[in-house]
């Protein structure tokens, strides 16, 4: 069970966007730090005593380049822009809107972002320094990237340690190195996938349909669907450390899942462990605090405030 604590208020609302919330969970005593989008700009809290507030806005790029084309990568506090990536917008019609959606660090150097023409930018960063380059191009998705998602434990054999969906609801599994390689490609079904995670070799994904999917990473194999939400999904997340799933979804419900594997009959399961109603509000973010996911952030589409739950 958990209980509603004491939520952080923000400047201006969370934007009717799929999974419009992150959580970096620093190593050591320092607090979590959130953040959500609302229009072009960005806020990033301290969930610490004081709940320190730092609004961030893009970079305008000289000329032709509008705020909306940029990848910006900051400091982890936000203090200070390391890089910043103008998409590609040549071979795009004037009319067809070119965003960058979806994003994940990869392989302990890389962060995966996914662009409207379906392609997923592999950014190689260094050590140190800010020499970050474009490695690697993505090219097996066709509709727009609406999520990616990498393993954060430790991958099984084969299994691939990235996963990248589209709004045709096409899912890549891959696995991160020099070369990235296709594992899996699982074929879309009709519905989009919104929302997509990835635990021990499986692969948790979220559908419009209000569906949750359970597939093997390695085979791209359906082992377990629930129908999750009355509408549309628009987060998932998982505790590395315990194999907790968080949904959130159109329907105003948060729910939390337990996903386990039996080692001997390799049968994947979902249980049902708790529900969460935020009365009248579209929820648009959903994640884990911490890496036992005995705590929990949520937005919400006009809610200028984000929602904390911990375990009672």
């Amino acid at each position: 069970m958990y209980r509603k604590d004491k939520s952080l208020p923000l400047r201006s609302s969370s934007a009717a966007l799929y999974n419009n919330l992150s959580v970096l969970r620093p190593a050591g005593p320092q607090p979590a730090r959130l953040c959500t989008v609302h229009g072009p700009g960005l806020s990033l809290l301290s969930a610490g005593p004081g709940a320190a507030l730092r609004q961030l806005q893009p970079k305008e790029g000289g000329s032709a380049l509008s705020a909306s084309l940029l990848t910006q990568m900051y400091e982890a506090d936000g203090s200070i822009m390391v890089y910043w990536h103008a998409l590609d917008v040549s071979e795009h019609p004037p009319a067809q809107a070119v965003f960058a959606r979806g994003i994940a660090a990869a392989g302990g150097r890389f962060i995966c972002v996914g662009t409207s023409s379906g392609l997923v930018l592999v950014f190689d960063i260094p050590p140190k320094g800010t020499n970050v380059t474009v490695s690697q191009v993505l090219e097996q998705h066709r509709d727009a990237i609406t999520d990616i998602a990498a393993e954060l434990g430790r991958a099984p054999d084969g299994a691939g340690d990235l996963v990248t969906a589209d709004d045709a609801g096409t899912l890549c599994v891959w696995s991160t190195g020099e070369e990235f390689t296709l594992r899996s490609k699982i074929p879309a079904f009709g519905c989009t996938c919104s929302s997509v995670t990835l635990w021990n070799g499986v692969v948790a994904a979220g559908y419009g349909n209000g569906q949750i999917r359970l597939y093997e990473a390695a085979s791209g194999v359906l082992r377990a669907e629930v129908n999750a939400h009355a509408r549309w999904i628009y987060a998932l997340d998982v505790a590395p450390q315990t194999g907790k799933l968080l949904s959130g979804a159109e329907d105003s419900f948060v729910h939390v899942w337990q996903l386990s594997t039996d080692p001997d009959t390799e049968d994947i399961e979902i249980q049902h462990r708790h529900a969460e109603c935020v009365t009248d509000t579209q929820v648009c973010g959903a994640r884990f605090c911490d890496p036992q996911g005995d705590s929990f952030a949520v937005t919400g589409y006009d809610l200028s405030e984000i929602l904390r739950y911990s375990r009672v």
